[in-house]
Order: structure tokens, then sequence, then C-alpha cells
């Protein structure tokens, strides 16, 4: 399988300071293009404009609006040109079933799909912006509601990553019943649930390391024993065992392909993913951090 060049970084919502700074400093030159998208804000032009001025404001030169909705084609000729040669795109906050909507379907859409496998591209966005990145993503469910069938609910996402759920303002909004449900719909997925301040930068389309003070939740359904999920009839709530859950912070990471949480560096030296196995377990006994959910 060919090795994915780009980078997706996502932010759990909240003050974005950080991101902006974050993303500044994997540019390579002030110089490098830097598309906002504002499609999922309730006002995208005054929010495209104020991103566009954040990164101004820490000396990018070329950052740009582009204007996606019902009046403005994703697929302008315009749109394509600058996509191709953009080297940051960053989708911010709002609705992202409305986000996905718009670029779902589009060749703007499979132009960055393609893009963020074969080159050194970066693919940003806080909240709803974050949520669209992988294939399927969480659009409903609502605290301890949402362990009941039928509250939660999925849909399409942009597909930048595949097999995962990103879920933002996490911890702020109560979120953990809805991602523990999707996972144990899904088994062959990996919950992410991103706190606000708080984020990922998912390397090689595989290496999850977290940014911002705060924690990254990680559940994985892989070794569930039992679930009632898809026999539970509507209303009813759903019972799980064996739910594998993992408390990611600054300085670990967690593997998807290998379901490995690790720290990232021991003793001043970076920990290549294939000795981490042994490392983790060795060095580290309680890396592996689960909790079961019976």
């Amino acid at each position: 399988m060919e090795e994915v060049k780009g980078k997706l970084i996502a932010l759990g919502g909240g003050d974005d300071d950080g991101l902006i700074k974050l993303i500044h400093s994997k540019i390579c030159s002030l110089t490098s293009y830097i598309e906002v998208i504002a499609t999922a804000a309730t006002e995208a032009e005054e929010s495209g404009q104020a991103y566009k001025a954040a990164f101004e404001e820490l000396g990018c030169h070329n950052v740009r609006f582009m204007r996606i909705d019902e009046e403005h084609s994703a697929d302008t000729a315009d749109n394509l040109n600058r996509i191709k040669k953009a080297n940051v795109i960053f989708f911010t906050g709002g609705d992202q079933v409305r986000l996905a909507d718009f670029l779902n379907g589009t060749k703007l859409l499979d132009i960055l799909r393609r893009r963020y496998i074969e080159e050194e591209v970066i693919i940003a966005g806080t909240s709803a912006g974050a949520a669209i990145m992988s294939d399927k993503m969480i659009y409903d469910g609502y605290g301890h509601y949402s362990l009941i069938k039928g509250e939660m609910k999925t849909t399409t996402g942009c597909s930048f990553i595949k097999k995962v759920f990103i879920d933002t303002h996490f911890a702020e909004r109560g979120r953990f019943g809805r991602l523990a449900h999707a996972v144990a719909h899904d088994p062959d997925y990996i919950g992410i649930g991103l706190s606000e301040e708080t984020g990922i930068v998912i390397k090689k389309g595989n290496q999850v390391e977290v940014f911002g003070p705060g924690v990254v939740t990680i559940i994985d359904a892989s070794q569930v024993a039992f679930s009632n999920v898809r026999a539970a009839a509507e209303n009813e709530p759903i019972a799980v065992e064996n739910l594998k859950m993992h408390l990611l912070v600054n300085g670990y990471r967690y593997c998807l392909k290998e379901h490995l949480f690790q720290p990232i560096v021991t003793f001043g030296t970076l920990i290549p993913v294939e000795n981490a196995a042994v490392l983790a377990t060795e060095k580290h006994p309680a890396a592996n951090g689960t909790a079961k959910a019976n």
C-alpha cells in the first residue's frame, strides 16, 4: 500500500490560536499558499476573512478565502487551479454535514484526496472541519441518550482517512457515549475524541500525535466480545463487553493500524513504530491504558 505523504491536523474546537501557530510552524516558507474554506460556518464570509487575517498576522503572504456555497460552486476553474497548488487547506468550524454535502462528489475534493496521498500537503480543520476528515462522521447524539439505539447518527465524510470517527468538543459536550456507540456499531473503526483546544496530527495516514493542553480519547472496539448494538430494537439501550479506551496526551501517539499506544520519546530517543510493542510493555507496563465497559 502506498505511504501517505500528507498530514491531517484536527482540533477539537474552542480557542484555535495553538492550531494556527502549529500550522504556521509546519509550513516551509511564509510564501506557501493557504486556502481557507468556511462553508461550514453560519457567517462564512466573516469566518473565512477572520482566519485569513490570523494567518497573515503570522507573516503568511499567500492566504485566500475560497467561497463554496449555494451560489458558489466548488468546481470553478479558479478554485481547481488554486487547490492544485495550495500547501495548506484549512476548514473552519460550523455544520459538518453542510460542509461534507458541498464537497462530496466534486472534482475539488478528488484533487485534495489525491494530493493528500501523493504530496506533502497539510489538510487542517477545527470542530466541523476536523469531523469531516474521515469517510464516516458522527452528526447527532446527545449525552446519555446517545447510548440508545437510533439516537446516534453517522453520515459520509470527506474520506481523507478511513476507518476512524473523529468527534470534537468531546469532554466539554459529553460525547463519550456517541463515540462509543459509533465504534461498537462499526468495530473496524477507531474512535478519536478531541477535547477543546486540543488536537491531533495524523502522519503517514496512521500515527496520531497530540498537541495542546488537553486529552484525546481513543476508543477501540476491535476486541469486543459481545455487543447487542445491531440486534437491539430502536429506542433500546446498547450493551457492549470489552470496549478498550486510551487517554492520549502530548508526548504520546496512537498507531491506528497496529492498535498501539506508545510514548513518542523514551530516554531522548524517538521510538520507531515497529519497536514500540516491546518497549511499551517492558518500560511502560501501564501504557496499554485499557478500560472495559460492561
